[in-house]
């Protein structure tokens, strides 16, 4: 480059003040000077200048004397230094003309050495300002660099209009000599712009590299750094031109990088290198020893800094659905609703430093075969054999592009899987079934072409049947089919796939199934007809004439004629004859054999409207009757009873025929003006729970937008919620939506509460909100806006109080963030509350409910002190309301003039006035259901005061009783003036007054209570409602509801009954109980409604629920009458569990053998199934397929095998359920993961004795396994037991043998009944021990930390004090690898299996349950040698990630971990072998990667640093650590005069002020 290009290459200009400074010009003479340049000129005037060739420079280039020498300089310039008086801005000006002459100059060799002696010399007389003029040096030549790729893009286009001529050549020649010039001319540029920036990058490092000599500020490095990382950034993409060459530059610039990261001296922390992404530059050079060895470096401690994130076995980690689990990363400043829908997390395994593996985008890069891969599809494979619910897969699944909202058209977070993976794992779940069974338009072809790929292939285990067909049919309409073929290119192709998948091999020609199968082909060939003529070629003539035969079935059923006498004959005939009508014709299905019920679905294939209208017109067909007690203007056709659709036949049916037949349904029961039978809205919601997800409804939604004028029919309202409360409770939990239907129910309370006389319809919708709020078992906002007062009543507000602390207490809350939701809902629910739980509720309260609890201030006093002084008043009231000479009118007149504080004690006045009178009752119906309730909780704080005012004037505690409850028999069974599950509840939230649960216990024990409840049994049928084979009895209102709720209504009720309003009752009755130490009590009132709590929707629930919440106070005897309350023989329970628990007096710790059996079946229904391969080799993936299904089949072989405490069936078809047989909890995989905590919860022994004996078999868990393994698998890798790492110290030696034989397991058939070999079954053991100990209170957690700490702490080779320190550092690092690789050659370790079974506990643990971690660190300490702390981050680093946006938590966690480098590293600490700092390098990496973790609140981006308060704490902690230490972690701290952060910080304040 010449002068006059170097001149256009000009730094940015200065201020305008210096610009013109007078200085400026003499200072650029000066340099021009002794740069042999000649007179300065102006930019713009040089590049005007037409560039020189060689041989002008030759004839004219102007004779000029040689410059002066080098060592005149500093002379000459502070000779000029004296005509200007302010030394600041004479160096600025100096610093700027500096700069400029190194653009103009850097490709002048002897100009450029003379610079760099100039540059040298004026900073030691303090006119160059390092932190100054590095910076803007940096700036100005990434100026420049733009600037010469803007000319060098202007060039290459102006080039394209040039093309070289010669004279006389043809125009075709000229053309094809156009695209060489232009090529010429582009290189050309390119090679010129390549030696600009050359140039400038190089002298630019040789300035630095003068300049970092020196003691820069951090700010100047963290500057340098960054210019750095962007030059080999730009370099290896090539940007600076086609050709890449080591260049001088780069060699200076890796000098630069190294000198930065210089450890002794610490400018900048080597993690910013790990953080940098260079590690990832794809060509370096061949014998670029210097970039090559950079590059290793920094892949090497990103790998040890990367451990330190990850949790052992974390590729093991996919959900189990048995819990819900969200993801950590929560997005700040979202609502709480938002929140509680944050999408889960499917795949928990993080990438190399933390950043969680979600996302459609990352979903999509992730290759076939990878470990990732086969992570991903085996989640799927496990999601699609327990079928969780359809909220978890809208959460996780990816989202269609037709499917997404128009403003989120990239992209969805959360979104992991892809249509490649989920169509992998549906064809291995079909090939799955078809060897375990014993009878989007893309999305489609793509499934289709891979289907016909596995079946085809040469597996003999798969059976040839047509199931393939039924699920085609099943799940492809019509339409859908036309799309997706008319969008495929291949039509035909794909149609003759589709048929290929026909088989004519029958079975048995009168099971229904087989006949369905039979014909299900001839229905698929139907619908494919009716496509197009090209298709009609490929089907199959004898399917086709099948259709005949269905036609001719059709016909032949059905041959007798109806009459009225028929029909009324047929109201009266056995259930056995019960017919269904198509037109005016029957069919006696419950008679139909087999082969007619096979035949009648496959109809529902074929005719599934016909279909349809035969059962509609069957569950009306007992015709209609008036409904009674109506005026006489009035009429309302209600229909007759019939017996509902039994499930054996609704299971069959097409899902054509289901959604059309909900369709009916739903016009019958909510449009139409007929009151329907019970039958039809059974027949209604049995079809929806048996089919949860395509069936699946929100009711008030639905109804809105079909109608809006339908919810203001008090018939539709009322009977949408006795099918909500009474039948669908379970479904919409399983569904997710029970928060948003609880908010569709406030809504209607809120609307009523106020408004007189519709009591019925408010009890009710209370009655469900306080089952909806008892059924959440996850953070809830009380309001859809999460602003505001809450519209829950008082009643409500209390229970959701109780439902906070049990699912705090029980389950833990699941993020950090919903701890701050929980401060505002307490806000909103205090803030309309009066209430005060007594001190015996509030013990049992976790702590932080009790913290907010424990301050309120009871205002029961003053209620009593109005009372007292309203009693006249509101007596004299009440004497005239019940006067039998009182006008009518005057209840009006009451209503209309009393004041609102007297009518709340009109209940209180009626009874303290006479024994209970009618009359009354007409005045508490006209009143609203708001003050109702009022009356209720004032009669209760009255009646316990009398009861306290006659024991002091000397009366019989038993008479005054028998009197209370003799008047209050008045109230609630003579003339049922009250809702007594209200008075119930308030009467036992007044607990810490010692009469209130006597008396309630006396109301629970009255015979006319009693007497409705065996009434209520005996009527309702099983409590399996859906297998009820019987005509319903419809109970009359009155008798259901009483006269309160019924009074003007006439609307028959279909479920709702007094007695059913009770259920949600019972339980917390129990838990007053159980809180005031009236253990006798609770025992006889579960004893009394044992049978009756069969009707509890969520039964299994509320055991699970009070025995976790009340663990460690209930004595044995009250537990077995809590687990009477499921019925034992329905209930999945291990073999000898029962054992264990029917002598309380006696408890005795079962043996090791039952636990380990407890873990088995875990392992073989709740962990995801796990290929044979994903240990060793996942990149297999067919082979990985293949064995996963072997492996699954071996399971359910020997699943039938009897063995000792085999925990139930743990075949295939166990784990298939139907939902509406599990509805509580919903899935087969809840319900065993549920089981095993029941049972551990019930065991009549210690806490301590429990985790003792987990942790006994997880610690030997391999070579226990290899013993009793050897004759079945034996060491399947070839490696015998007695192979061992020379450097380890594993479970495969003597000590760790003799051990394992201590443990007395009978596991002679426990290798061969999981179907995993032992390696595998070890690792998914220590998985499934881990889910079981998180889902246990936190005293098992307590336990585990004492006890963990205990068997590490007790490790043979730590405590050898002969041990040398690499002998120490080799066996800690072999044991805390992922013991997965250890299992393969028998070489585990008691630590290693300890940190793998915490890992796995803390996966599943909620996040507020974290904080008690600690208590391992506490145990641990003092730390007294290196490989203890390195125990001590492995265990805990990992739990740093997770709880980054858990400010509090994170600090107090890091706090401790700093505490344990102090033991070792602090100022004071006597090693016993000395350690340099050097060796933990990788733990201040990891210090520094998690802090930027947490002040990003996720993943580390370019922009992370860390928070301020943070780099505080790090700063107290390292002033006690040694000085070598102290430098490593001198970055993290709050000095900016040392710490980059810090002074990233400050400049970050600064522009923020400015």
């Amino acid at each position: 480059m010449d002068q006059s290009q170097q001149r256009t290459v000009t730094a940015p200009s200065s201020s305008r003040s210096y610009q013109f400074h007078p200085a400026r010009a003499k200072i650029i003479d000066l340099f021009n000077l002794y740069l042999g340049r000649g007179s300065r000129q102006k930019p713009d005037e040089s590049a005007r200048d037409p560039p020189p060739n060689k041989s002008q420079k030759r004839v004219h280039a102007p004779s000029r004397d040689f410059p002066p020498g080098n060592e005149q300089f500093i002379v000459d310039f502070q000779q000029l230094q004296t005509q200007f008086n302010d030394p600041d801005q004479l160096r600025a000006i100096t610093e700027s003309v500096s700069v400029t002459m190194v653009l103009q100059c850097s490709n002048h060799a002897p100009r450029a050495e003379f610079l760099l002696f100039a540059l040298r010399a004026l900073f030691r007389i303090g006119f160059v300002n390092w932190d100054t003029f590095l910076p803007s040096l940096l700036a100005s030549v990434s100026a420049a660099e733009s600037s010469l790729n803007q000319a060098a893009s202007s060039s290459a286009t102006s080039s394209q209009s040039l093309a070289p001529v010669v004279i006389g050549s043809p125009v075709n020649e000229q053309a094809s000599l156009t695209p060489l010039a232009k090529d010429t001319a582009m290189r050309s540029s390119q090679r010129v712009r390549a030696a600009a920036i050359n140039s400038l990058r190089q002298i630019s490092c040789k300035i630095i590299l003068i300049g970092v000599e020196f003691n820069l500020k951090p700010v100047t490095h963290a500057e340098i750094f960054q210019h750095m990382m962007s030059w080999l950034v730009s370099w290896d993409m090539r940007e600076m031109g086609a050709e890449k060459s080591l260049s001088e530059w780069l060699r200076s610039c890796l000098e630069v990088i190294w000198l930065l990261v210089d450890e002794g001296q610490s400018r900048i922390p080597f993690y910013e290198l790990l953080r940098s992404g260079l590690q990832f530059i794809e060509n370096i050079p061949d014998g670029d020893e210097a970039l090559f060895t950079l590059v290793m470096e920094i892949h090497r401690r990103r790998d040890t800094m990367a451990m330190h994130m990850l949790m052992l076995d974390q590729h093991l980690h996919c959900p189990t659905f048995g819990t819900h689990r969200i993801s950590s990363q929560t997005p700040a400043n979202v609502s709480a609703e938002a929140v509680a829908h944050l999408r889960y997390s499917p795949i928990t395994y993080p990438s190399v430093l933390g950043e969680p593996l979600c996302g459609e985008d990352l979903a999509m890069s992730i290759p076939q075969g990878s470990l990732d891969w086969e992570r991903a599809v085996r989640c799927i494979r496990h999601a699609i054999r327990t079928t969780p619910s359809p909220d978890w897969w809208k959460r996780v699944l990816v989202v269609a592009p037709g499917y997404r909202p128009s403003a989120q058209a990239g992209p969805i977070p959360g979104a992991v899987f892809t249509s490649d993976m989920i169509c992998e794992a549906i064809i291995d779940r079909i090939v799955e079934l078809l060897k375990l069974t014993n009878s989007g338009n893309a999305f489609l072809c793509k499934l289709l072409a891979g289907l016909v790929l596995r079946l085809n292939g040469a597996d003999n285990h798969i059976l040839r049947t047509n199931h393939v067909t039924w699920l085609l049919a099943q799940i492809i309409r019509v339409e859908l089919v036309m799309t997706a073929l008319n969008s495929d290119l291949k039509k035909v192709e794909t149609t003759r796939k589709i048929l290929s998948f026909h088989r004519e091999d029958r079975t048995d020609p009168n099971n229904p199934q087989s006949v369905l199968l039979d014909f299900v082909s001839s229905c698929q060939n139907l619908r494919i007809w009716s496509l197009s003529a090209t298709t009609r070629a490929y089907l199959n003539n004898d399917q086709l004439l099948k259709g005949k035969q269905i036609d001719e079935w059709w016909r032949s059923k059905g041959k007798f004629l109806t009459t009225p006498y028929q029909v009324r004959r047929l109201e009266k005939t056995p259930f056995s004859f019960c017919f269904l009508f198509s037109g005016e014709r029957m069919m006696d299905y419950m008679n139909l054999d087999d082969r007619s019920i096979g035949m009648f679905w496959v109809v529902s294939y074929t005719m599934a409207q016909p279909a349809c209208e035969t059962v509609i017109n069957w569950l009306s067909s007992s015709g209609m009757a008036e409904l009674p007690g109506l005026q006489p203007n009035e009429r309302v056709m209600m229909m007759q009873e019939v017996t509902p659709l039994p499930m054996s036949l609704l299971s069959g049916f097409s899902m054509n025929l289901c959604l059309k037949l909900a369709l009916q349904l739903e016009e019958a029961l909510f449009v139409s003006q007929v009151v329907p039978s019970i039958a039809m809205v059974e027949t209604y919601t049995r079809l929806l729970l048996i089919s949860p997800h395509s069936m699946f409804r929100s009711h008030f939604t639905q109804l809105a937008q079909r109608n809006a004028s339908l919810l203001s029919k008090p018939g539709v309202t009322l009977l949408v919620l006795e099918i909500l409360n009474y039948r669908l409770l379970p479904l919409y939990r399983y569904q997710g939506k029970s928060k948003t239907l609880m908010y569709d129910v406030t809504k209607i309370i809120s609307a009523l509460k106020a408004k007189r006389g519709d009591h019925r319809i408010f009890r009710l919708a209370e009655n469900l909100c306080m089952n909806l709020i008892l059924s959440l078992r996850d953070f809830f906002s009380v309001k859809r806006e999460g602003k505001g007062p809450t519209e829950f009543t008082e009643t409500l507000n209390r229970i959701t109080i109780m439902t906070l602390a049990i699912t705090i207490k029980t389950r833990g809350i699941a993020d950090a963030d919903h701890l701050v939701y929980l401060q505002t809902m307490l806000e909103q629910i205090l803030a309309t509350s009066q209430h005060t739980w007594s001190e015996k509720t509030l013990r049992h309260f976790p702590s932080l409910l009790r913290d907010a609890l424990n301050g309120r201030v009871d205002k029961r006093g003053l209620s009593i002190q109005a009372w007292q002084q309203a009693e006249t008043t509101v007596i004299n009231q009440c004497t005239q309301l019940l006067s039998p000479s009182a006008e009518p009118s005057y209840v009006m007149t009451y209503l209309s003039h009393s004041f609102p504080q007297h009518r709340q004690y009109l209940c209180a006045g009626a009874c303290m006035l006479m024994q209970g009178h009618p009359d009354n009752a007409r005045v508490l119906r006209e009143v609203s259901p708001e003050e109702v309730t009022a009356n209720i909780y004032t009669l209760v704080d009255v009646l316990l005061h009398k009861v306290h005012v006659d024991l002091q004037r000397g009366h019989n505690i038993k008479e005054i009783l028998d009197k209370h409850d003799a008047n209050l028999a008045f109230f609630f069974w003579t003339h049922e003036m009250l809702p007594l599950d209200i008075f119930i509840l308030a009467l036992i939230d007044r607990d810490d007054d010692p009469h209130a649960l006597i008396i309630a216990k006396i109301i629970l024990e009255r015979p006319e209570l009693m007497q409705r409840i065996n009434m209520y049994c005996a009527n309702r049928g099983p409590p399996e409602h859906w297998l009820f084979t019987q005509v319903f009895k419809r109970n009359e209102l009155q008798k259901a509801l009483g006269n309160h709720l019924s009074w003007k209504d006439r609307y028959p009720t279909f479920f709702d009954d007094i007695a059913a309003r009770l259920l949600p009752v019972i339980p917390l009755v129990v838990y007053r109980l159980i809180e005031n130490n009236a253990m006798d009590t609770a025992d006889k009132i579960l004893t009394a409604y044992s049978h009756f709590l069969a009707y509890h929707p969520l039964r299994f629930t509320f055991v699970r629920d009070i025995l976790a919440y009340f663990y460690g106070h209930l004595p044995g005897q009250l537990v077995v009458k809590i687990l009477r309350v499921l019925g034992l023989s329905k209930i999945p329970f291990s073999e000898s569990f029962p054992q264990y628990i029917s002598n309380p007096s006696s408890p005795t710790c079962p043996p090791l053998d039952y636990f380990a059996t407890l873990l088995l079946n875990l392992v073989n229904n709740v962990i995801p199934p796990l290929s044979s391969s994903s240990s060793s080799n996942c990149s297999s993936r067919s082979g990985s397929m293949a064995d996963m299904l072997n492996s699954s089949s071996a399971r359910s072989l020997h699943g039938k095998t009897p063995g000792a405490s085999q925990p139930g069936p743990a075949n295939a078809s166990e784990g298939q359920k139907a939902f509406y047989q599990i509805q509580d909890p919903g899935t087969y995989t809840q319900l065993v993961l549920e089981t095993a905590v029941i049972e551990i919860l019930s065991l009549p022994v210690s806490a301590a004795q429990i985790v003792s004996s987990l942790v006994q078999i997880i610690v030997n868990i391999q070579s226990t396994l290899i013993q009793s393994g050897n004759g079945f698998h034996g060491a399947a890798n070839g490696v015998g037991q007695g192979s061992v790492l020379p450097t380890s110290p594993s479970g495969g030696s003597t000590d760790s043998m003799s051990a394992s034989r201590s443990t007395c397991m009978n596991t002679a058939s426990f290798v061969s009944r999981s179907g995993y070999t032992c390696q595998q079954l070890s690792c998914l053991l220590i998985q499934g021990c881990g889910l079981l100990l998180a889902q246990l209170p936190p005293d098992f957690h307590t336990q585990l930390y004492m006890e963990a700490s205990r068997v590490i702490r007790e490790t043979w080779w730590l405590t050898d004090g002969k041990r040398s320190q690499g002998e120490l550092d080799s066996a800690v690092g072999y044991a805390l690898m992922d013991p997965t690789w250890a299992a393969q050659d028998n070489t585990s370790t008691a630590i290693g299996n300890i940190v793998a079974l915490l890992h796995a506990f803390f996966s599943n643990l909620p996040q507020e349950w974290l904080d008690g971690t600690h208590l391992i660190i506490k145990n641990l300490r003092p730390v007294t040698s290196v490989a203890m702390l390195r125990v001590v981050f492995r265990i805990m680093g990992p739990l740093l990630p997770r709880i980054a946006n858990t400010h509090a938590l994170f600090n107090k966690t890091l706090a401790l971990l700093l505490s344990t480098m102090v033991d070792v590293f602090g100022k004071n600490s006597q090693t016993q072998v000395p350690v340099e700092a050097s060796q933990i390098a990788d733990l201040i990496d990891f210090l520094h990667h998690v802090v930027h973790y947490e002040g990003q609140g996720g993943a580390v981006q370019s922009s992370s640093k860390p928070r301020p308060d943070i780099l505080a704490l790090i700063g107290r902690a390292a002033d006690s650590l040694r000085p070598d230490v102290q430098h490593l972690l001198s970055h993290l701290r709050t000095d900016p005069n040392s710490s980059i952060y810090a002074a990233a910080h400050q400049n970050t304040a600064k522009t923020n002020t400015s």
